[in-house]
């Protein structure tokens, strides 16, 4: 099998330098300050590009069907990290796929702060119009669990950049970085 086919499980990843896994620890020092210590839980740069890709998603998923455009926001915004886990997977790159597995934690962090807002609708949106979780989680029945529900998937976000984070510790500890 060619390098990058996971399907025999034999990656050839390149090993993270000592600069690249500095960066990464920073990377999930910044996430992790922006989501638990700053008070508007938003990260400039990358949420700015997480709320650009979710608010693509509901007209792209709309042009497959208007009932359910309302996930396309939430579906792109997740999407784009495992996308970029999977090509960097591929190539073997194993800092890029660190950065990429760090942005779904935080992107994952990022909706359920979104999904915690569902009942009091809060925080601002885009243009208007109806909040996303409120209508997502009034089609399920499961408004009213709104906070624990992303209480966990913010959980869910925290493990992946910890986990992320372990990778580049585990890395700055190795003699080849």
């Amino acid at each position: 099998m060619k390098r990058g086919d996971a399907l025999d499980g034999q990656i050839e990843w390149q090993p993270v330098t000592r600069p690249a896994a500095i960066a990464l620890t920073a990377f999930a020092a910044w996430i992790i300050w922006g989501h638990f210590f700053s008070q508007g839980h938003w990260l400039l740069l990358l949420d700015n590009a997480n709320l650009a890709l979710h608010e693509a998603g509901h007209p792209l998923v709309a042009l497959f069907s208007q009932h359910l455009s309302v996930y396309g926001g939430t579906l792109f915004q997740l999407l784009f990290p495992a996308l970029f886990m999977r090509h960097f997977h591929r190539q073997g790159q194993r800092t890029g796929w660190i950065a990429a597995l760090m942005w779904l934690g935080e992107s994952l962090m990022n909706v359920a702060h979104y999904m915690k807002d569902a009942r009091a609708q809060v925080l601002p949106l885009v243009g208007g119009g109806d909040h996303d979780w409120t209508e997502i989680f009034s089609r399920w029945g499961v408004l009213q669990a709104d906070v624990r529900i992303g209480t966990l998937t913010a959980l869910l976000g925290l493990c992946l950049v910890l986990l992320g984070l372990r990778f580049a510790v585990a890395a700055l500890r190795s003699p080849q970085a």
